[in-house]
């Protein structure tokens, strides 16, 4: 009798064990599928133009036909054979913007001759500048004039502002102003004031900036949410393009080819001459 008592309680146990087991493999499975629908809720969804571009081929938002890219010394050895003919969701390459400048010292490498090229095979081209918070507004702005030459018929100067460094957002707003002061005292345009969504909401929302035109980063939508007035919308960085081996960021221009090249440097807005810059 007690080996056969000793012998049941096993039994129990084993089939105790079998029922919370149970339990647990189906909250296991609540858990993941919840895992899975929350993380497509908020990580793909959204980015679809993302994964697809990477995955796939690029999406472009319809219902806009002037499209152009920017490039960098990333984009090495371009192909501007090719590039001059190619197109974005069957629409051409209408124009470029080039990256000149950062900080007070860094030249990009390659803009000489990605400003020239651009130039030579018919495209509206520009030329950033990328801001670094926390270095002399003036020195920057200074040492883009000095390198970059606009002629009438390119896009208007470009500051791209990303980040705020260990600056106070009134510091911030106040070194940007000071940039863009000096560079359109030089052209007689506002320049383009490039940055993304949320940080123009974030940082740049002082009236003072609402008068410059606005090239807006927001990725992989097919609308943009900015709800102010833009000139231009970067909406992707996976693009493809031919010329270009590997991913390269695609812009629209918010208006037709009539009104890209009423946008441009006019011959009747006179350049301050080079000896006036103070150095």
């Amino acid at each position: 009798m007690k080996r056969n008592g000793k012998g049941r309680k096993p039994k129990k146990i084993k089939s105790v064990f079998k029922r919370y087991a149970a339990y647990v493999w189906v909250g296991i499975i609540i858990v993941a599928v919840t895992y899975i629908g929350l993380f497509y809720y908020f990580f793909v969804s959204p980015y679809s133009f993302r994964w697809k571009a990477i995955y796939g081929e690029p999406e472009y938002p319809e219902g806009y036909n002037v499209r152009g890219i920017d490039i960098s010394h990333y984009q090495n050895n371009i192909k501007w054979e090719k590039l001059r003919n190619a197109s974005l969701n069957n629409d051409p390459v209408r124009f470029i913007i080039i990256k000149a400048t950062e900080g007070k010292d860094l030249y990009d490498d390659d803009f000489n001759d990605n400003f020239f090229q651009a130039q030579q095979n018919d495209f509206i081209r520009g030329a950033y500048h990328f801001f670094v918070p926390g270095v002399d507004a003036e020195a920057q702005a200074k040492f883009y004039l000095h390198q970059v030459h606009l002629v009438p018929g390119d896009l208007p100067p470009v500051l791209d502002i990303e980040k705020t460094g260990k600056l106070t957002k009134a510091q911030l707003q106040k070194d940007v102003k000071t940039w863009l002061d000096i560079v359109e005292n030089k052209y007689g345009v506002k320049p383009i004031l490039y940055t993304s969504y949320k940080f123009k909401m974030d940082y740049l929302d002082s009236p003072i900036f609402n008068e410059y035109p606005y090239w807006i980063a927001h990725y992989y939508i097919n609308k943009l949410e900015y709800k102010g007035d833009w000139v231009l919308w970067q909406h992707t960085d996976c693009g493809k393009v031919d010329g270009i081996k590997g991913f390269v960021d695609c812009n629209i221009f918010n208006g037709t080819v009539k009104d890209l090249e009423a946008f441009t440097i006019k011959e009747k807005e006179e350049l301050v001459p080079e000896q006036e810059i103070e150095e």
